[in-house]
Order: structure tokens, then sequence, then C-alpha cells
């Protein structure tokens, strides 16, 4: 293992990560919750694409759609929890110099690709209830592949450039990343050039795509409000708000994890910088170990699935 470095002529092969840099003694008394979260999420998420691969009735757009969602939270869980659980039980800190940007490209496209999957599941709720006649003629299998080619493409290259940008950087301010992952901001403070336009690069970049799926989010759901209101039939309120519930839960979840996130990280001078580091941990497993349990729960289709998935068993 690389010791930290402040020779400027010295070349960066590998990082060093210190989780919690002021209260390391932390990381004893988290590695069980998160370990278990980390196991729930995969369990779920793999419970959760098995089933759909098996029950036929489930091989629709939106469960489709759901596998995609399912697919992005157990890439994330691997890249990322999977090393913060090899520092906290096995202290394996260092990470090579390649590996930490994969890891910064994945959690950045990654990120964004859920939101545009939200994006896109709103796309098919509005579908499913302001044209519900024409549902099976737009909501199709081919535009759930030009969806999913969209989703990947469109993230992937928008987030490219934030570690080519910071992998291009002049590292002289040793090796030691103060946090768990390798996230753009921490990696480029060990960097001894001018990082203001990276920065502004991935500010951005996040802000266009984010925003943009949220813009697009909140349209869906003000025509499928629109169009609920106007249904005077009994019943057909709920059941209309039903098909949305879960998906507007996940919505709801995933924007105020990542609204907490930005408010701390804005607001690093007056709170521990530990803080926004396990934030940063949580918003990362949370979600990926929720997303499928909503579903499930709530999901009658799903539900049975899974019960005659066990009955296979």
């Amino acid at each position: 293992m690389a010791s930290p470095s402040n020779d400027s002529t010295t070349p960066v092969s590998e990082f060093l990560l210190i989780c919690f840099p002021n209260f390391q003694s932390w990381q004893h008394w988290l590695s069980l919750p998160l370990s278990l979260l980390f196991l729930l999420a995969m369990g779920a998420n793999t419970t959760l694409l098995i089933t759909i691969q098996l029950e036929a009735s489930l091989h629709q757009p939106l469960y489709y759609l759901l596998s995609l969602l399912s697919l992005l939270d157990i890439m994330l869980c691997l890249t990322v929890i999977r090393k913060v659980l090899a520092i906290f039980w096995f202290e394996l800190r260092s990470i090579s110099f390649p590996a930490c940007f994969l890891q910064m490209f994945i959690m950045n496209s990654f990120l964004t690709m859920e939101s545009c999957t939200f994006m896109v599941m709103a796309y098919d709720h509005y579908v499913a209830i302001c044209h519900p006649l024409r549902y099976p003629s737009i909501i199709t299998d081919q535009f759930v592949a030009r969806a999913v080619v969209f989703v990947i493409a469109r993230n992937a290259f928008v987030s490219l450039p934030v570690p080519m940008l910071s992998a291009r950087l002049r590292y002289c301010v040793g090796n030691i990343i103060k946090n768990c992952i390798c996230t753009s901001l921490s990696v480029s403070k060990l960097s001894c050039d001018d990082i203001t336009f990276n920065q502004l690069y991935q500010f951005v970049a996040g802000q266009t795509l984010l925003g943009s799926d949220l813009i697009l989010i909140v349209i869906s759901y003000s025509f499928i409000l629109k169009v609920v209101l106007r249904i005077k039939a009994e019943g057909a309120v709920a059941k209309a708000l039903s098909t949305c519930g879960s998906h507007f839960i996940l919505i709801f979840f995933f924007s105020t994890v990542l609204l907490v996130l930005v408010i701390t990280n804005l607001a690093r001078k007056t709170i521990p910088p530990d803080v926004p580091i396990l934030l940063n941990i949580l918003y990362h497993l949370i979600p990926p170990a929720l997303n499928p349990i909503v579903y499930g729960v709530r999901t009658k289709e799903i539900k049975q699935g899974i019960q005659n998935l066990l009955k296979r068993l």
C-alpha cells in the first residue's frame, strides 16, 4: 500500500479512502446496519428481477422499466457500497487510480439513469391514464427498448467528462481522500490544478439532467391529476391514483434524499464534515433497498409473482 505523498513529482497510482476523518470509530458502529441494508438491497432487487423474468404476466413495459431500475440499483451497490463495506470490515482503504474514476463515472451516470427511468415510467403512467385506448400502440416493447437505449446513452455521454476531467488533473496534495467514496469533489481537492471548470461542468450537467427529468415528471403528473379529477365513476379516482402510488413514493423519496444531500453539501462549513459523507453512503444504499419493496408491497401482480416464485423453490 502506497503511503501518502506530498511530492508533486511523484505520480499518484492509488488513493486511500479515509471514512469519517474526524470520527473513524463511527465505521465500527455503522458496519452492521449498512451490511444488512446492502444484503436487503441485493436480495430484494435480485428477487424482483427473477420474478419479472419468470412470470409471464409481468412481461409488460412497466415491469421491464422496473427491471432496469433494479439493475441500476444492483450495480450501484456493487460499485459503491461493496467498497465501503470492505473499508469498514477489512480496512481495505486503497483504491487504484483507474478504479477510483470508474467508480466516479458509475455514481454520476447511474444516479441520473435512475432519474431518467423515473421520468420514462411517469410517461408510461401518463399514457395509461390519459390515453388508455392508445396505450397498447404507444407503450410497446419497441418503445421500452428505445427508452432503455436513451436512458443509458444520454446519461453516460453527459456524465463521462466528469471522471475524464478529474483524471487529467495533476495530483500533488497527497493521495488521502477524506471520504468513503470517490466523489468528484473529494478527489479534485487533492489536485494542484484549477478545478473551477470541473466543478462548473458537473454542476451544470447534474442540474440539466436531473432538472429536465423532474420537470417532465411534474408535467406528466399534472396532466394525470387533471384527468383523474374529471373522472366521475365511483372508485375510479382511487384506482387511478393507486396505479401511480408506488411510482410517486419512489420519486418523492429519491428527490427528498437528494435534496437533503445537496443542502448538507452546501452547508459544509456549518455542519460536521462526516455528516455529508454518511448521507452520501445512505443515498447509494437506502433507495436501492426500498425501491423493490415499495413496488412489491403495493403491486398485486408482483406480490403474486413472488408467491409463485417461493412455491417453486
